[in-house]
């Protein structure tokens, strides 16, 4: 054994035995949590601090326990220069001391001083001697994790190396949920990471870039560096489908995060079920940024500025009177001021009785606000506000205006042209609103009459993923919900696969609210191998997008192009699929929506069709990813939609080790 040898294994030994100590500090760490639940159960304070207090603990600690298994810490940092000259810092998912007080045995990858693990190089030390990465493997006597080896970077001598610890975990098969990227973030992905809480952020990403891991690497760190303004206003995720949110769905918490709501926007806006469907011209046109107004035209029309006569007002032997002019004069400074429907129903009620008020105490002195209320009921203003800004149910408006052709025609007038307002009525009007079978596209336009009426509860940072596929009505629900928040947007135009599909950043921004976010691309590829990425270039070009091509750090990889003949296409499968499952890793066969239950049924029978197969229709792998990728028929899926093109591009592009096309038809690229 050599020298270099012998320091290796000296250096393993004491970076081990910091493992287990940190290991001690955590789980005593974990069992402080929990005995702080039960000292805060003791504390004298009122009802509503102690149930506060106790929901804060409990949190904590439920939190603690949650953290999964694994190392510790990735990387440490020696400075030799700058604040933290003669420091060292082991760098993990979260802080570990032994006492609040100590110094940490492990800092927080989002604390300001890790930055340097990620940014620091030899042309820009930061003040970093030696930047160390360390190599894991599962544990082998049921620990968590072992170390395996170590590397040294010597910046501070302008050594620069591509690391082979970060470049296996990169390459690491894709068994199980989303990892987080903590490990292996990379400058340019760090800076969005860090991107400061007012700020919003458009990413447009191509495959592998690791576009939806800065989102939610960002959403860690604004929990982490922003606690309390995040807690008070909240942070969403938006996934495009359920599938992709438990396949994100572990990357939070790794990194020490639980308790964010991460959704799909129909769950977000959903009033009722989805019990119809429409159409795909109906849908597209109920997705359209005309039907705003369109919407908005048919709540106000409820509003009589004018004609509804003067009020005349009881009170004892006195009679309060305020004109038509005047009330028609309030109406319409009200409907001037563009409130939500039912704050300027409120404000036309307070005027009313501000006037009557003002009669009241000319002649008889000041009013009790026993008076005011009176004055403002049934016996009062009540009456008239019913009548000329009645109450309203968005479902009541909605319905009316897809049931009434006489009433979707005023509201519509100059936006929709009669095929347009044809095709978006109901074609069976139901009985009554409650009756309804509301479309997912109903349910937009009701959540745009719910935003109308009074303003939803807003988010201080919302993180919108496969963006590229909100319609402009879907982005006005996302804007509805962060008006004084914050957007990271993440998303590729050359992934657009629904009819309103995004062509530019720049107009979907606009819907979003958000027309000054800064917009970055990402294009080199960490996840995808360079022969994929090339095959997926050749498509782009035939894209009605404009993205940068995608580069792949990768030079592995394989790709296969399985040509057969028409009849054979099964059996072509079914041996793709056994010459994959040579090799480690998660296998998808992806094909046109009609083809899945037949390929499934053939895989079945030829018992191929194991746990980590799995066949799935190309409309719902956008997201996803595997370690081995089977394409069946790409011209089938390209023909099988408007932007089937677009389709075919996601389905591609979901390999990260080795991708087959198996076709019998003639290729689309």
């Amino acid at each position: 054994m050599t020298s270099a040898d012998h320091a290796l294994r000296d250096l393993l030994r004491a970076e081990r035995a910091h493992h287990d100590r940190c290991r001690a500090a955590l789980d005593a760490m974990v069992a402080g949590a929990d005995e702080q639940v039960v000292v805060g159960e003791d504390v004298s304070a009122s009802g509503a601090d102690a149930e506060v207090l106790g929901y804060q603990l409990r949190s904590q600690a439920k939190a603690m326990r949650e953290l999964p298994e694994g190392p510790l810490f990735f990387g440490r940092l020696d400075f030799s220069a700058g604040s933290h000259a003669g420091q060292s810092y082991h760098v993990g998912r979260l802080r570990i001391t032994e006492h609040p007080a100590a110094p940490p045995l492990v800092v927080d990858w989002r604390a300001p001083v890790s930055r340097a693990f990620y940014q620091a190089g030899a042309r820009d030390p930061q003040g970093v001697a030696v930047r160390r990465r360390f190599g894991w493997a599962p544990g082998s006597r049921g620990d968590s994790a072992d170390l395996t080896g170590l590397e040294d970077e010597h910046l501070d001598q302008g050594e620069s190396r591509v690391s082979e610890i970060v470049t296996r975990e990169i390459e690491r098969p894709r068994v199980g949920p989303m990892r987080d990227i903590a490990a292996t973030i990379q400058p340019e992905q760090d800076d969005l990471v860090r991107a400061d809480l007012a700020v919003s952020v458009c990413v447009q990403g191509a495959p592998g870039t690791g576009k939806t891991a800065v989102g939610l690497h960002r959403a860690a760190y604004l929990l982490y560096t922003h606690p309390q303004r995040i807690q008070r206003s909240g942070l969403l995720i938006l996934g495009p489908n359920r599938t992709f949110l438990a396949y994100i769905s572990e990357v939070l918490p790794a990194l020490g995060e639980t308790g964010v709501r991460q959704s799909t926007l129909l769950e977000e806006i959903a009033r009722h079920p989805v019990t119809g469907t429409d159409e795909e011209r109906t849908a597209a046109l109920k997705h359209d940024a005309r039907m705003a107004q369109v919407l908005r035209r048919a709540l106000y029309a409820r509003v009589a500025e004018e004609g509804a006569g003067a009020l005349v007002v009881p009170d004892g032997s006195y009679r309060w009177r305020v004109g038509e002019d005047e009330l028609t004069r309030i109406v319409r400074e009200v409907r001037a001021e563009e409130l939500p429907y039912d704050v300027g129903r409120e404000r036309v009620r307070t005027r009313i009785v501000a006037a009557l008020r003002q009669q009241a105490e000319r002649r008889a002195g000041p009013r009790p606000n026993a008076w005011a209320r009176r004055m403002s009921g049934t016996r009062g203003a009540g009456p008239y506000v019913d009548a000329v800004w009645p109450r309203v149910r968005p479902e009541e408006v909605l319905a009316e205006l897809l049931t009434e052709p006489e009433v979707l025609a005023s509201a519509a007038d100059g936006l929709l042209d009669a095929e347009e307002q044809k095709a978006v009525l109901w074609a069976k009007p139901p009985r009554s609103f409650k009756s309804a079978r509301w479309s997912p596209a109903d349910l937009v336009l009701l959540d745009e009459l719910a935003g109308l009426v009074e303003h939803p509860q807003g988010y201080g940072h919302v993180v919108v993923d496969e963006a590229q596929d909100l319609s402009a009505m879907e982005c006005r629900a996302i804007a509805r919900r962060a008006p004084f928040g914050s957007l990271t947007v993440l998303g590729d135009l050359a992934q657009g696969t629904t009819p309103w599909a995004a062509r530019t950043w720049g107009e979907l921004l606009g819907h979003l609210g958000k027309p000054d976010a800064e917009l970055v691309p990402l294009t080199t590829g960490f996840r995808m191998p360079a022969p994929v990425a090339d095959l997926a270039n050749r498509l782009l070009s035939r894209l009605d997008v404009d993205v940068p091509a995608a580069r792949s750090l990768r030079r592995d990889g394989e790709l296969t192009l399985r040509e057969t003949r028409p009849g054979e296409v099964p059996e072509a499968v079914v041996a793709a699929v056994r010459d994959a499952q040579v090799w480690e890793g998660a296998i998808g066969v992806i094909a046109a929506d009609s083809d899945v239950t037949g390929l499934r049924e053939v895989l079945t029978e030829a018992g191929v069709l194991t746990p980590r197969v799995t066949v799935i229709a190309a409309s719902a792998v956008k997201g996803l990813e595997y370690d081995h990728v089977v394409v069946v028929e790409p011209r089938t899926i390209a023909e099988s939609e408007e932007r089937g093109l677009h389709r075919l591009y996601v389905a591609l592009t979901r390999a990260v080790s080795r991708l087959e096309v198996v076709h019998a038809r003639g290729l689309p690229f």
